[in-house]
């Protein structure tokens, strides 16, 4: 008995059977779709729910910019909040499974916006930790350099210079961990005069880093 053909065309000499995902391809195209692939709308698809897990950690104040622009409707901010609410493992998967849902309803410029700020909140992570950083090292700098004090002076003249010396030479006199105490694994006591000094030095840094950017002087600059 002989095999029912199966029903299909052939395209540049390759069998498409009707109904596969080829077919289903091809028809798309010839309906003036975006032409994505099953694998293709797949990706996208997972990487709008990866996307939306990241929402979770935006700030609130980059989350309610992106509503106000119009970027995240309502319902998905409500929808983040709730999964940020939720601790039960079941019931957290089927929320973000929502929150997914919500996010493939997102246009291109949407999403693109939402990627920016989240790498928004990223580079300001980043930027904090380089100014935590920097202050531990100009901190430790400070105590152990008798020419830091000056050194320091010269890049940030509105310090008050002897509020500045007299906090070094009691972090001096307070630091009685030997080097031999250090060897034995035993951390240099943290003073108060320490963690002041390194207070001090972050309040100036974190002024001359807003005096860089601060509106007021650039528009002051512009002048038509």
């Amino acid at each position: 008995m002989s095999r029912k053909p199966k029903k299909g065309y052939f395209v540049r000499g390759q069998f498409v059977a009707e109904g596969s995902e080829m077919d289903l391809e091809l028809k798309a195209e010839l309906k003036g779709t975006d032409g994505l692939s099953r694998t293709d709308r797949k990706k996208d698809s997972d990487d709008r729910q990866d996307l939306g897990i990241e929402l979770l950690t935006l700030r609130n104040e980059l989350a309610e910019r992106l509503n106000t622009q119009g970027h995240i409707t309502d319902q998905l901010r409500d929808a983040i909040a709730e999964a940020r609410r939720i601790t039960n493992f079941e019931g957290k998967r089927r929320q973000m499974q929502y929150v997914g849902k919500l996010m493939r309803k997102l246009s291109e410029e949407s999403v693109a916006a939402v990627k920016d700020a989240l790498n928004e909140q990223r580079m300001g992570s980043t930027r904090d930790t380089l100014a935590l950083h920097l202050a531990e090292s100009w901190r430790d700098r400070l105590l152990e350099d008798d020419t830091a004090v000056q050194a320091w002076m010269n890049e940030h003249p509105s310090t008050d210079s002897q509020q500045l010396r007299a906090l070094v030479r009691q972090g001096r006199k307070d630091d009685i961990t030997t080097k031999a105490d250090i060897a034995k694994g035993l951390l240099p006591r943290q003073s108060r005069s320490y963690r002041e000094i390194f207070q001090l030095v972050k309040e100036h840094l974190n002024q001359a880093d807003d005096d860089l950017h601060t509106p007021e002087e650039d528009a002051e600059d512009y002048k038509p």
